[in-house]
C-alpha cells in the first residue's frame, strides 16, 4: 500500500458498516488493550457520540470519536486511530481537529483525553494542538502497566451552541 495523497483521503461519519473495518484497525492499533466489539458498536450509536473515519476508496486509514453528553460543556476524545501507512502525513492532525469542532458543535467547552504515556507522538500532537496535561493515571493501560496522561484543550463556544 502506498503512502496515500492528501487529496485522495475523505473525512465522513463513521457508521455500523464501518464496524468491522474501525475494529481491525483498533486491534492493529491497540493489540494488549483493543476495545471489544460491542463497546465500539454501542459507541457508534450513541446520541452522545460522534466517530468520523478517514478513508481512500474503500480503505479505512483512520477513525476516531468524541462523545459530549448533550447540555454539558465538557466532552471526551474517545479514541483516535490511524493506520501505519498514514501516519506522519497530518491526516491524525486533521481527524483530531474535525472531531474538536464536532465537540464544539455540541457544545463542549473542554475536552479531555487520556494518551498512553509510551507515545510522544500523539502526546507531541496533542500538544501542538492545545491540550496541557492535567495529570496521570499511574498504571491505567493494561496489561502493559503504562501511565495514561490526562490531558485538556479549552474551546471557545461557538455562537448559539
Amino acid at each position: 500500500m502506498s503512502a496515500p495523497a492528501a487529496h485522495d483521503v475523505t473525512f465522513r461519519d463513521a457508521t455500523a458498516a464501518d464496524l468491522d473495518a474501525i475494529m481491525a484497525l483498533e486491534r492493529a492499533s491497540f493489540p494488549t488493550d483493543a476495545w471489544s466489539e460491542n463497546m465500539m458498536a454501542e459507541e457508534l450509536v450513541s446520541p452522545h457520540g460522534r466517530y468520523l473515519v478517514a478513508e481512500r476508496g474503500d480503505e479505512l486509514l483512520g477513525y476516531g470519536g468524541v462523545r459530549v453528553v448533550k447540555g454539558s460543556h465538557e466532552g471526551d476524545i474517545q479514541t483516535i486511530a490511524m493506520a501505519a501507512a498514514s501516519r506522519g502525513l497530518g491526516l491524525g492532525r486533521t481527524l483530531l481537529r474535525a472531531l474538536l469542532d464536532a465537540g464544539q458543535d455540541r457544545g463542549a467547552r473542554e475536552i479531555f483525553l487520556e494518551v498512553r504515556a509510551d507515545n510522544d507522538v500523539a502526546h507531541a500532537l496533542y500538544v501542538s494542538e492545545g491540550f496541557v496535561e492535567l495529570g496521570r493515571r499511574a498504571h491505567y493501560y493494561q496489561p502493559d502497566d503504562v501511565d495514561a496522561i490526562v490531558m485538556r484543550c479549552h474551546l471557545k463556544p461557538k455562537e448559539n451552541a
